[in-house]
């Protein structure tokens, strides 16, 4: 793999690889009550589960998906599902020099990052 093929392979591994579980978390407020567990079906989630990743796991595929309906649009969903069986797509928008592309890629990359920080 080149590497634009590799940093859009990791981007959108952001999701999967940065949502693995890391032990548990606490309640700042009251340690006995479990956080709230992020999980929601759609269009990320039905991609990433088909991927056949290691990490995608059912709970994860839901949080980065619960994230997503926070942060994307359906439209810009459906668009970055793809990215999961075709990298290519990505690095075609990722390096795209049309506005749009451009705007679709700070909120993907964007969308990533939260999920990263959600899912983990």
């Amino acid at each position: 793999m080149n590497q634009n093929t590799c940093l859009i392979a990791a981007i959108c591994a952001i999701a999967l690889v940065g949502c693995s579980t890391s032990g548990s978390r606490s309640s700042a407020v009251n340690p006995t009550i479990a956080p709230a567990v992020m999980f929601s079906t759609g269009p990320i989630y039905s991609a990433c589960r088909k991927a056949d990743r290691k990490q995608a796991s059912r709970s994860q595929c839901g949080c980065v998906q619960a994230v997503a309906n926070q942060s994307l649009d359906p439209s810009d969903q459906r668009r970055g599902a793809g990215f999961f069986t075709d990298p290519q797509k990505a690095q075609d928008v990722r390096t795209s020099e049309r506005s749009i592309d451009e705007r679709f890629w700070l909120r993907w990359k964007a969308y990533g990052d939260k999920a990263a920080q959600i899912c983990a």
